[in-house]
């Protein structure tokens, strides 16, 4: 049976032929054009980057030229230069591949194919989506490789040998096709037989799914690809065990991430969803800081719980997935959604992947723009976290600790303010330091 979706194209065809395709040709025209503004503004914002860094390589800022030196400094510039200038390849690459992919034809060619292949069916549209992954990724491999044993290697950062890449490509693959497959089957099982309001329902199930793997991430998925040792400095747990009784936290445990098994850059986080939560820190961020300085860079972290932070993202993307749905329930029934994407829909087949294909390509193209906006909650989070670490341990410690995470992350301290506008999560250390010196001290 073709379904809902095919049986609302055949009649849209039929009655609305005309607008159809005026429908299409708007469709193209504005695709092309928010492709293209989107690659030009992202150029021409990585390009300021890349001329503001290298403008003040040549001398650390005076806020921190007693604690950071000219030597760190100038390898926080030269990394900053090289990922960018990788980048602009990746996002031109990505561009063309997009392109490839809807207005040149290339996902409606692979649909024809294993059409002829497969059949329509449930089969055939998993397929489509198993080609599409595996293609996609090949694409990106080069680039991947490059930026791990090129990019990282050259300024010490990576740790990883080839094959452990590639056991941690196996091991990502095979997860995510045992987790994924099932997934992509019920939704399209859904989307087919449950009628038109499919994607409320279909809503429901992916929400469920991404709450299940925030519970499950830190017990299951995770120990797949790093070893965690629970932490065994008795000193240090005392304090931090502390901390979180002040703060009125409790984790199910506090552990430490053999994360200089691949790689130089050090973090802590706060995983886990309700009673699965856990503390985590990476062996290298343990090596480099002070125990007190740990404590600040936890409560920074206790800061996101305290402030809803996490909860907050959450009902957004829950607000957001629900409209994202609610328009692509409305868009899979649209003959010229289709075409003017550059895919000839089935009309005697199912086109739910399809559908969901071509929206997670488009979307990201029609939605640049509210990156930025995201990106300011997300550094207003970020100050208000500090605000709390300060205000539950030392505001000097916490400074100390940024400055050695920078520092030892190559984070470049002269970042382009209209590139940090538009693209930063996290604030500026100027900005972010200077807001933390203004804050009421611990008692």
């Amino acid at each position: 049976m073709p379904g809902i979706v095919a049986d609302a194209l055949n009649s849209n065809a039929m009655t609305d032929p005309i607008l159809s395709v005026s429908f299409s040709l708007v469709l193209t025209l504005a695709f092309a054009a928010f492709l293209l503004l989107g690659i030009a503004l992202k150029f021409w914002l990585t390009s300021r980057q890349i001329r503001f860094v290298a403008l003040h390589r040549g001398q650390v800022p005076a806020n921190f030229s007693n604690t950071i030196s000219l030597t760190a400094h100038q390898k926080a510039a030269d990394y900053t230069i090289a990922k960018s200038r990788l980048g602009m390849i990746e996002m031109a690459l990505g561009a063309a591949t997009l392109l490839g992919w809807t207005l040149l034809g290339g996902l409606s060619s692979l649909n024809q194919v294993l059409l002829g292949w497969l059949g329509g069916g449930l089969w055939q549209q998993l397929a489509l989506l198993v080609a599409f992954a595996l293609i996609s990724g090949l694409i990106d491999l080069p680039l991947s490789l490059y930026q791990t044993f090129v990019t990282e290697t050259r300024f010490g950062f990576n740790k990883m040998t080839l094959q452990l890449w590639l056991v941690d490509l196996m091991k990502s693959s095979l997860v995510g096709l045992l987790i994924g497959l099932p997934l992509a089957a019920l939704i399209l099982w859904m989307m087919a037989a449950t009628g038109t309001w499919w994607w409320a329902w279909t809503w429901g199930v992916w929400m469920g799914f991404n709450l299940l793997l925030l519970m499950i991430f830190p017990t299951w998925i995770a120990p797949l690809f790093n070893k965690f040792k629970p932490l065994e400095d008795e000193t240090l747990k005392a304090r931090v065990n502390a901390l979180m009784q002040r703060c009125g936290f409790s984790a199910k445990g506090l552990f430490v991430m053999d994360g200089s098994k691949r790689s130089a850059h050090a973090n802590a986080y706060f995983t886990g969803f309700g009673a699965a939560k856990r503390v985590v820190f990476y062996d290298t961020l343990l090596a480099k800081l002070s125990a007190s300085e740990v404590d600040a860079v936890l409560a920074h972290e206790l800061g996101h719980f305290k402030h809803k932070h996490v909860l907050k993202r959450i009902a957004s993307m829950f607000a957001l997935s629900l409209l994202g749905f609610a328009l692509l329930g409305w868009l899979a029934t649209q003959a010229w959604f289709y075409t003017g994407l550059g895919v000839q829909p089935n009309l005697n087949s199912p086109n739910d992947a399809l559908a969901l294909m071509l929206f997670l390509l488009a979307s990201p193209v029609l939605t640049f723009l509210l990156g930025p906006l995201m990106a300011k909650f997300s550094r207003r989070h970020e100050f208000e976290a500090d605000a709390y670490a300060v205000a539950h341990t030392s505001g000097p410690d916490l400074a100390s600790a940024l400055l050695k995470l920078y520092e030892d992350n190559a984070s470049t301290l002269t970042p382009d303010p209209i590139y940090a506008k538009f693209y930063y999560s996290h604030p500026p250390a100027t900005e972010r330091l200077a807001r933390m010196m203004a804050l009421k001290p611990a008692h």
